[in-house]
């Protein structure tokens, strides 16, 4: 890299009005892009991820939560009470003073605290409004009164239907978080396309994501697949190979859905005769030898080799293929750390650090990106209520002998 760029989001304020984990982790992901992003908190808890568990002692003292930890490096936190009158005058004040105001609550919930879209665009016309709630805001649905995290979305757009296996209910939550990042990442895309829609305009708007609409678009071929004619979503329907493994120290995945795939295979693993044998004619007959025949072939191949090396040699012949990850071997992985992919924050914990993914955005010009450790609650309260609103040691004090702030 020559000469460094500023970070491409410097300038942009972001007003976060935000709990868990799918805004929080959207807004982390533009922090880390140079965005000023500024987390409205109740003074007392904070937002609902702090409270979450596991937890770890603070250096303050207090106790964060795993959620919390994992969603809010690079931010500022300011502890304002939205259900006080002053509190929510406080953020009327601050919003024109940023770009963007984030929030993730249940339908209604700024509405009813004064600061839903349409009060805070009569203040600041300009701004950009971003709402993520399970089934949105801006549409009906009958599904508007629902609690809903990430598993509700997941089930309801197909998740949990997709790939289904005889005799066994699926894992739930199986990958993690991806309801809340996922729609995360679609909020941010939003976000992001509505500011440029400002910049040709001069007008603000909301952006509104709701978390089964974001499942849906993910799990596309849930609904695409039957218009194709295909009922049955299983692995053992793929005509292919799309399986783990074993190898000496765990499972790699290897994928062949193509003829000279399938060719680079059998040549690599030493059976060379399945190219002449009539059951692998067919994809569909790889899939019904696979237990039978392929598999005790692979495995027997790569029983004296890693996952890693495996994979490599089937790679290296052009066979998609891949280890199986843990915790601990993302953590040796070189393209991983090549990629600054883990970041160490220090903190009280079993391993004296917490790790967080890093910014999968690369830039040729723009460093990595900050990365800071989380706020503490309401660490930039005063700095912010000064910078913004002109609010001096007299008028903090009082609201915060009051219980607005922290």
């Amino acid at each position: 890299m020559t000469d460094a760029q500023p970070l491409p989001l410097e300038g942009l304020r972001i007003l976060a009005i935000e709990q868990m984990q799918a805004i929080p982790f959207g807004t982390q992901l533009l922090a880390r892009m140079g965005a000023d992003v500024v987390k409205i908190e109740h003074p007392k808890q904070g937002e609902a991820g702090r409270t979450g568990l596991p937890s770890i002692p603070d250096d303050d003292g207090s106790r964060v939560g795993a959620t919390f930890l994992r969603n809010n490096l690079a931010k500022r936190s300011v502890g304002i009470d939205l259900k006080s009158p002053k509190g929510a005058e406080l953020v009327r004040r601050l919003v024109p003073h940023f770009d963007v105001v984030t929030e993730n609550f249940k339908p209604g919930t700024m509405e009813r605290l004064g600061l839903g879209y349409e009060t805070l665009a009569e203040i600041h016309p300009p701004l950009v409004y971003v709402s993520v709630s399970g089934f949105g805001s801006l549409r009906e649905t009958p599904y508007g009164d629902w609690p809903a995290y990430a598993s509700v979305a997941e089930a309801m757009g197909g998740f949990y239907s997709f790939r289904p296996e005889p005799g066994r209910r699926p894992n739930i939550g199986v990958a993690g978080a991806i309801g809340d990042i996922g729609t995360g990442l679609f909020a941010m895309i939003g976000l992001l396309a509505a500011l440029q829609g400002r910049r040709r305009t001069g007008r603000g708007q909301k952006v509104d994501v709701a978390m089964l609409d974001a499942i849906i678009s993910i799990m596309d071929m849930v609904a695409f697949n039957p218009s194709m004619g295909i009922e049955d979503n299983s692995i053992a329907a793929w005509p292919g190979i799309l399986q783990a493994f074993e190898a000496s120290d765990g499972l790699f995945l290897m994928q062949v859905g193509r003829e000279h795939q399938f060719e680079k295979l059998a040549r690599v693993i030493g059976r060379p005769e399945w190219l002449e044998d009539d059951r692998f004619r067919s994809r569909e007959g790889w899939s019904e030898n696979l237990e039978n025949v392929i598999r005790p072939a692979v495995e027997a191949w790569a029983a004296d080799k890693t996952k890693l090396e495996a994979s490599r040699q089937l790679a290296e012949v052009g066979v998609a293929a891949g280890p199986s990850y843990e915790g601990d071997d993302l953590m040796s992985d070189p393209h991983v750390e090549a990629h600054d992919m883990i970041v160490e924050v220090p903190a009280d914990s079993p391993t004296g650090v917490i790790r967080v993914h890093g910014n999968p955005i690369k830039f040729s010009g723009s460093p990595e990106g900050p990365k800071d450790r989380w706020p503490r609650l309401g660490a930039h309260t005063d700095e912010v209520l000064r910078q913004d609103l002109g609010l001096e040691g007299a008028d903090l004090e009082a609201l915060r002998a009051e219980g607005v702030i922290r």
